[in-house]
């Protein structure tokens, strides 16, 4: 149990790592899907969505670490804003997508302040 509980602050830590940079990418991509595409968009747009879900996947297994002591993250307003990301990715609507990344970075600036808190 002890050993989970160490490898589950140990996924946190290294969310904390790619965390930040997938806030800053986010943001980018924004801008790019907001009518300043590039070349490489849609290369770029894959690379956030694989990021983002290693974040979820990993948000997944370490709730119980995440929620220690009290609720930081409420896992049905986190899978909401996600799946609402996920609808505008799978209809290919570049104005959609902006839309929604606009609504999921502020939920994932509050994961990184969670982790920290969560892990100390």
């Amino acid at each position: 149990m002890e050993d989970n509980r160490k490898e589950q602050i140990e996924a946190l830590e290294v969310l904390l790592e790619f965390n930040e940079r997938l806030i800053r990418n986010m943001n980018i991509i924004v801008k790019e899907l907001s009518g300043k595409r590039l070349d490489d968009t849609d290369k770029f747009l894959k690379s956030i969505v694989n990021a983002l879900n290693w974040e979820i996947q990993v948000v997944n297994g370490t709730m119980d670490v995440l929620n220690t002591g009290k609720e930081r993250v409420n896992k049905e307003a986190f899978n909401e804003k996600i799946l609402e990301l996920s609808k505008a990715i799978e209809e290919n609507n570049d104005a959609k997508m902006a839309e929604e990344f606009e609504k999921v970075i502020p939920v994932f600036e509050e994961l990184g302040k969670s982790a920290r808190e969560a892990i100390g």
